[in-house]
């Protein structure tokens, strides 16, 4: 569980990023294949090591599966998945919790903000993945909800922002 008490070294957080994106990816957009050109080009030119996702449906699957599969080319590279309670994929389908159950095995770390959900677990762990990163990868096509949060939280924190 996140204690919020955690020392981040400059050089930890200059090869971190992490994801924010919306839940449902619109169908005639080649995100995933973009998404990869932007993590290797993180790896190979900024020395990014450790990506932060945050487990959720859509975007954040992609991300985390993502950065998966590089791992055979980039086996240093490491995924933190930051999960707002420990019962967050309770009420998905059935297909999609033993997708989300894949991720939790594969990932290097996993960090909970809450055991349960609470009215801010969502924002919580969005903080913490933009606190713990220099770059943000983002997919965002609306104003409202967690990604629009996450990402003016990014700004604000003056992160270098990757819009997909």
């Amino acid at each position: 569980m996140i204690t919020g008490n955690e020392y981040i070294s400059a050089d930890v957080m200059e090869q971190s990023c992490c994801f924010t994106g919306h839940r449902v990816i619109s169908s005639g957009e080649d995100i995933k294949g973009r998404l990869v050109c932007e993590v290797e080009t993180l790896i190979n030119s900024f020395g990014v090591r450790t990506f932060y996702a945050g487990g959720a449906l859509g975007f954040d699957t992609l991300a985390a599966e993502c950065v998966l599969g590089l791992k055979g080319r980039y086996p240093f590279v490491r995924l933190v998945l930051a999960l707002p309670c420990k019962n967050q994929a309770e009420k998905w389908s059935l297909s999609d919790r033993e997708r989300y159950e894949r991720m939790l095995s594969a990932a290097d770390e996993v960090y909970y903000v809450s055991e349960c959900y609470t009215a801010d677990c969502m924002h919580r762990r969005n903080d913490y993945m933009v606190e713990h990163s220099k770059y943000c990868i983002c997919y965002l096509r609306h104003s409202g909800g967690g990604t629009y949060y996450t990402v003016n939280r990014a700004k604000v924190m003056e992160k270098e922002l990757i819009m997909l």
